[in-house]
């Protein structure tokens, strides 16, 4: 049963009527408002509506300061595990030499692998826009280049005189079991050489 997070509470349930579930979960039946809070106050609970919507509503009783509490802790604990994900650019050019694109590549994989998108654009200058197909080939040359930690999410598209592409990383399960299998091939590699000597 889901509970809103801000219940209205004792003198505030203005109802006739009310259904009352105890602390336990158990159905204490339809009662008039003015039963439901004497018997709250009898057990030393608050009388909490949890179902307004319900006919009659549905109210519990519950040590409300505990259950705020325990929302508000939940309410961190989401907060914490919670991660941004960001879109960083990486500029590349059509007439980009070997080292560059190795540089803008590493730098690529280094944000897939933090958990961010990256948007890679170049940018046509001049007559260069005729000339589109050596950008879609730079493209996917990097693309390809960043394939064991990313995926592409959209092709690359010519956007006036720029070209957009947006790789994101590949699913964390995936990237956990290849890294596994990598770090098994490396020690496998670095166990057989010992061995022949």
């Amino acid at each position: 049963m889901d509970i809103a997070t801000e219940l209205m509470i004792n003198e505030e349930i203005r109802d006739r009527e009310v259904r009352v579930i105890d602390e336990n979960g158990d159905q204490l039946g339809i009662m008039s408002i003015q039963q439901a809070l004497a018997l709250a106050e009898e057990r030393g609970y608050d009388l909490a509506k949890i179902q307004p919507a319900a006919k009659p509503p549905v109210c519990k009783l519950l040590d409300y300061d505990k259950y705020r509490y325990e929302q508000a802790k939940r309410e961190r604990e989401n907060r914490k595990n919670q991660r941004v994900v960001e879109v960083k650019e990486v500029h590349l050019s059509a007439t980009m030499e070997e080292n560059d694109v190795n540089t803008k590549a590493k730098m690529a994989i280094r944000f897939l692998e933090g958990g961010d998108k990256v948007k890679v654009s170049i940018r046509f200058r001049g007559r260069q826009i005729t000339h589109s197909e050596i950008g879609k080939k730079v493209m996917d040359d990097f693309a390809e280049r960043c394939k064991d930690v990313s995926m592409v999410e959209r092709r690359p598209v010519l956007d006036g005189r720029n070209m957009i592409m947006i790789l994101a990383p590949k699913a964390a399960k995936a990237s956990f079991a290849e890294r596994k299998a990598k770090k098994e091939a490396a020690t496998r590699e670095t166990a057989s050489p010992e061995a022949k000597e």
